[in-house]
């Protein structure tokens, strides 16, 4: 619990005729972390005389090809069964998400699994290409009538045949927009380029523009444009179109709608062919994701002529499994090296957290700090106690912390089914918010003052002498004493880290001089309230003096500064009984509103207060549960983790194959 799992790296050699099944087996078992061996061989000048590296299999490539192949399909059928659902599916999809059922597949050799794959492939796009086709092709037509249409909306004030807008044989017709104030202007320019053009212009329906159409032979064609784009001339390509613009724009809706028909039967169809394929498609993806990652990974094993040579991380407690599934696997033609890494530099070794179910959950929180280095304090279960506690003493109101959990179980219930990250982010909420309703119902918060202010009665369950709004005081006192039982508890494994590794200055002057500071502040109160009268007063005036120079010993005269930190992140606790307040504040000013509202305006009051009733408390809750969930971790990351946490390089990530979908027959 407060410590990583042991690991050490296991060296296994077998021979070559037998690196594919074991690699299978290793792989479905999820016991390793396949590491790579080229950084070992280096560092021994012997083994990489004997060795060379090894490389993916030559099935790698097709296997990758494949694989995005089946992800385009997988889109394109999850897409079609996704389409057309609502804002209710939606939520359904949250609350409670259809879970995938797993397949039975065969076990294959890689040859016999890709022929399967590109025989399954190929009855899939036999009907998925067609459909893709119709749908490109209905496109591609909706795409052609739209810009005709918007050609003719354009030109609605032409009362003539586009086609006739063309450039023939010998002629050239250039047709765009300019504004009507040069009109003139630019019928004088044109005139002055030869006399062999026509042109006209029609008034278009923003009033400030005409359209202009130049007929001219083609040899003067070029002149004709340079000279109207002096005049900010905007030309328009007519394109292949024929009838007047009212025809064109009818002919087009009328297509279009014919268009959206078919095209919602093209749909039917592939939503059929997602319906029948989708599970095997996605079953398929995964088995290529599973076969890929096996080709690839013998990129780094090692070789010779005859053999293989594996490192790997192993838990301690797993080495005998591996050791005895790799000598079924290969029939015995196996050997082992076990490498430990106790008492030397284990920054490097992956760590595989162990933490029961209760604290399982909040792994998730310290990951988003940072990976534990291997062989030191797992702080998870520090975490699993103390931030469902600061959660609730900053929410501390019973109806929005059984709103909090209700959430949590929604996540249980819905996409932590699926998703790992949400079913610990379930369980999280779930704690917070049971601890906030005790801390509620305990303090008299219960939506803000909404039992004693509007329905009349006294919570059974208010503890008086911790009365939120009555005695803020006693609140303030809690929170510093969990301040500084937390703090210590960081200063004492930050002592032993820092002892452990020999670094004995640091440990007296970054934690265990704050134990001696604190039994100096301890002889003085008890002196100063006559308990233990002049002695305690000596002896707390010398302990505080010794715990000053001993500041100045490990860190210099900078080190007195270190006193103010150490207040800080004891203070630093005060900000749960503002939380705590600020929650219950704006709650009661919610109420308080609502009931002045309700009494101040005849009729619609009772409406108006109940609206400001409801979304007051949903903003205010929205609020302060955000303010609450940061809050409750700065004071695990800042004023906790700051005493002794050293930062890992990475978890331990299990070599093994996915198994959403599918799963291997016995």
């Amino acid at each position: 619990m407060f410590k990583t799992a042991r690991m050490r790296k296991i060296r296994i050699v077998t021979l070559d005729k037998y690196v594919a099944p074991t690699v299978d087996a290793l792989h479905e078992s999820g016991l390793i972390q396949v590491s790579d061996i080229s950084d070992s061989v280096q560092q021994d000048p012997e083994l990489a005389e004997l060795v060379t590296p090894a490389k993916a299999t030559p099935y790698t490539g097709k296997l990758s090809s494949l694989l995005m192949k089946t992800n385009g399909i997988s889109e394109l059928l999850g897409n079609s069964l996704s389409e057309g659902h609502g804002l209710k599916d939606l939520a359904m999809s949250f609350i409670s998400p259809d879970l995938p059922v797993q397949k039975e597949v065969e076990a294959l050799d890689t040859e016999a699994f890709i022929e399967k794959a590109e025989d399954t492939l190929a009855q899939v796009e036999g009907k998925t290409s067609v459909i893709e086709g119709k749908l490109a092709a209905l496109d591609a037509e909706t795409s052609e009538l739209k810009s005709n249409k918007s050609l003719a909306n354009r030109l609605s004030n032409f009362d003539m045949d586009l086609a006739l807008l063309k450039d023939s044989k010998y002629t050239s017709t250039t047709v765009g927009r300019i504004n009507a104030e040069s009109t003139s202007e630019i019928k004088n320019e044109l005139s002055n380029l030869t006399d062999e053009l026509e042109v006209f212009t029609v008034p278009m329906d923003d009033k400030d523009g005409e359209i202009i159409t130049v007929v001219t032979l083609k040899e003067f064609s070029d002149d004709v444009y340079s000279t109207l784009r002096k005049f900010d001339f905007e030309k328009i390509e007519v394109g292949d179109v024929e009838g007047t613009p009212q025809h064109i724009i009818s002919k087009a809706d009328s297509r279009l709608l014919t268009i959206e028909s078919e095209r919602d039967a093209v749909k039917k169809e592939l939503r059929a062919v997602a319906e029948q394929w989708d599970d095997e498609i996605l079953a398929l993806k995964e088995q290529l994701e599973n076969e890929k990652e096996k080709n690839e990974i013998l990129s780094s094993f090692v070789q010779t002529k005859d053999s293989y040579v594996l490192e790997a991380w192993v838990p301690v407690k797993d080495t005998e499994k591996v050791e005895q599934l790799v000598e079924k696997c290969s029939e015995g033609h196996c050997a082992f090296e076990l490498i430990e890494v106790e008492g030397t530099d284990d920054e490097d070794v992956p760590v595989l957290q162990q933490n029961g179910w209760y604290a399982k959950p909040f792994e998730y929180l310290v990951d988003m700090y940072s990976p534990v280095r291997y062989n030191e304090m797992d702080p998870t279960i520090f975490v699993a106690i103390t931030f469902p506690l600061f959660f609730g003493f900053c929410l501390t109101d019973a109806v929005y912390g059984l709103v909090v959990a209700a959430i949590g179980v929604v996540l249980l219930k819905g996409l932590g089914k699926i998703k790992e990250s949400m079913h610990s982010f379930g369980w999280i909420l779930i704690w917070s918010g049971l601890w906030a309703v005790i801390l509620g119902l305990l303090t008299n918060g219960f939506i803000g003052d909404f039992p004693e202010r509007i329905a009349g009665f006294r919570l059974p369950t208010v503890f008086a002498p911790v009365e939120a709004f009555k005695h803020p005081d006693t609140i303030l006192l809690i929170a510093i004493a969990l301040g500084l039982i937390y703090v210590n508890i960081g200063f004492i494994i930050g002592a032993i880290n820092n002892l452990r590794y020999g670094n004995t200055k640091e440990a007296i002057g970054s934690q265990i001089v704050w134990f001696v500071f604190e039994a100096g502040i301890i002889f003085l109160a008890l002196g100063y309230m006559g308990m233990l009268g002049m002695i305690g007063l000596i002896l707390g005036g010398i302990l505080i003096i010794a715990a000053l120079g001993m500041l100045v010993w490990a860190n210099g005269a900078y080190g007195l500064m270190d006193v103010f930190g150490f207040m800080g992140d004891v203070l630093s606790f005060a900000r749960l009984l503002a939380l705590c307040l600020a929650t219950g504040g704006i709650a009661m000013t919610v109420n308080i509103l609502a009931v002045m509202i309700n009494g101040m305006v005849p009729f619609a009051g009772i409406v108006l207060a109940i609206i400001i009733f409801i979304f007051g408390h949903i903003a205010n809750f929205a609020f302060q549960v955000l303010g609450a969930f940061i809050n409750a971790l700065r004071l695990n990351y800042v004023e906790f983790f700051s005493q002794f946490f050293m930062a890992g390089k990475g978890k331990f990530e299990a070599f093994k194959a996915k198994r959403t979908f599918t799963k291997v027959k016995n």
